[in-house]
């Protein structure tokens, strides 16, 4: 989609010629200064009943009298907030989604001058969401929305602020659907090879420096976790690095890790049958690294970013791992797999220990990983973790700026008494009590080397049901958080 800024003044809304022009209203009342013809027929509307300034009102009229624009959507937020502002855009788009809308504009009306910046990149976001649509394996899918322009109407004073925002939330948004693609693909077209082409054509795009290891390069640097978890499939794995230098060789890098399992079928700890093929999202986790990458690579911070993915399958054979089997990961801590289906961890591990070799500034995994994170959080916060009260705050005010907001979750040491074993360090699980919190104390054994995060986004990488499908995040939230370590 083509973004464009355009000064209007939000008197002069009726000289507006678009497809469809979007009043986004916020507040209880129409706000001051709104144009004459737009409050006449908001007010025209409201009297009859047809809208309401309430959140998730929205309304189209078409060929209103007095305005240029063939459409005129009203859509109200209810409150001035950033979040209900992008939820009656997405409201006022879908609005004419199935339209012949090739192009529309937006103006924001009754909000704060200081939210313009982050009004222009949640509006971004939100046409790119409105026109997204998979159908990489689907050749019958409808035909995509056409709306192929959006316009932000701004006064001049906004215009500076918006640029910048619409700028990030472009990159973003490309960031979001890269994700999103990768990780809606099923696993027998997104594989660890996939994935590793993908990465190494953004590294062609973006000059970016990339590496694919392979099962012998992986297997040399002594990575025995996660070689047990990939060793159980036909599908080869792939240890994937890439690395954007936007800083002097000196500046310590940021490194972002993500988990690929591109299927998990849960190994010899075989999953219930019952929406196993959801776990093709099990990579959502390096669908959002990559995705941030390619969102960093389009902003061009002054920063370096480590990009890590660790990707294979997780599946079940005569080679697989089994419950009760020991393995050395790469750190050299031994490891009793009391359970297959907790693999995520597995790689991870190895992938926080080569983590080391790049003296980084701060390390941030980011996971599909418990199903505890999901009836602790649901759908709405990821699950943080963080090694140090600064970091959690950064991680914290990263997703409320991109409305991909996370929850911090304790590490206290006590968690990790389950994590004992006679046989070995650690134990790759403990019990079902405080689950994602354990899974966080056993990644954290190593991360001791550097500042650490990790996001758990098992209940927030995708969604069930009728609305199937991946969602992009935490791509907003990490892309903020790595624009903020920039010095």
């Amino acid at each position: 989609m083509d973004f464009k800024v355009q000064t209007t003044e939000l008197n002069a809304l009726a000289t507006a010629g678009t497809d469809a022009l979007i009043v986004v209203l916020g507040g209880d009342s129409l706000p001051q200064g709104l144009d004459a013809v737009v409050a006449k027929h908001a007010q025209a509307a409201i009297k009859l009943g047809d809208f309401a300034l309430k959140a998730g009102q929205a309304l189209t009229l078409t060929h209103p009298d007095g305005l240029k624009a063939a459409r005129l959507v009203l859509a109200a937020s209810g409150k001035t907030s950033l979040a209900a502002a992008r939820a009656a855009l997405s409201a006022g788009l879908a609005q004419i989604k199935s339209r012949g809308v090739a192009n529309a504009a937006v103006v924001f009306a009754g909000f704060d001058a200081g939210l313009a910046e982050s009004l222009a990149e949640q509006a971004a976001l939100a046409g790119s969401d409105a026109v997204y649509l998979y159908r990489h394996t689907k050749p019958s899918a409808p035909a995509a929305p056409k709306l192929a322009r959006l316009t932000l109407l701004v006064d001049k004073a906004a215009q500076k602020a918006v640029k910048a925002g619409l700028a990030r939330g472009e990159a973003i948004a490309a960031g979001v659907e890269l994700a999103r693609e990768c990780a809606n693909r099923p696993g027998n077209h997104a594989t660890p090879t996939y994935l590793g082409q993908v990465v190494q054509e953004l590294g062609k795009t973006h000059g970016l420096k990339v590496e694919v290891l392979d099962r012998k390069a992986v297997e040399k640097l002594g990575m025995g976790s996660f070689l047990a978890v990939a060793q159980g499939s036909d599908e080869p794995l792939r240890f994937i690095v890439a690395r954007y230098e936007g800083a002097a060789k000196t500046v310590a890098p940021v490194v972002l890790v993500g988990k690929g399992i591109t299927f998990d079928t849960g190994g010899i700890s075989l999953k219930p049958g019952a929406e196993m093929d959801e776990m093709k999202f099990d990579m959502g986790g390096a669908a959002s690294v990559i995705g941030t990458l390619r969102a960093v690579a389009e902003l061009k911070p002054r920063l370096n970013l480590v990009m890590i993915v660790a990707a294979c399958e997780n599946m079940p054979s005569g080679r697989a791992v089994k419950p009760g089997d020991v393995v050395t990961s790469m750190s050299g801590q031994t490891i009793e797999i009391l359970n297959t289906d907790a693999e995520g961890r597995l790689i991870l591990c190895d992938a926080l220990t080569y983590a080391e070799r790049f003296k980084p500034a701060v390390v941030v995994d980011v996971a599909t990983l418990t199903g505890a994170c999901v009836i602790a959080l649901g759908g709405v916060r990821s699950g943080m973790y963080a090694s140090d009260d600064e970091l959690a705050a950064s991680l914290t005010a990263a997703g409320d700026a991109a409305l991909d907001p996370c929850w911090r979750m304790p590490l206290d040491d006590d968690y990790a008494e389950g994590l004992k074993s006679n046989f070995a360090d650690v134990a790759n699980i403990a019990g079902r009590a405080g689950g994602s919190i354990t899974a966080a104390k056993f990644l954290q054994r190593f991360a001791g080397k550097y500042r650490w995060g990790h996001l758990d986004i098992a209940g927030t990488a995708w969604k069930g049901g009728g609305a199937k499908g991946a969602t992009g995040r935490p791509v907003g939230l990490l892309t903020h958080f790595v624009l903020s370590q920039a010095k």
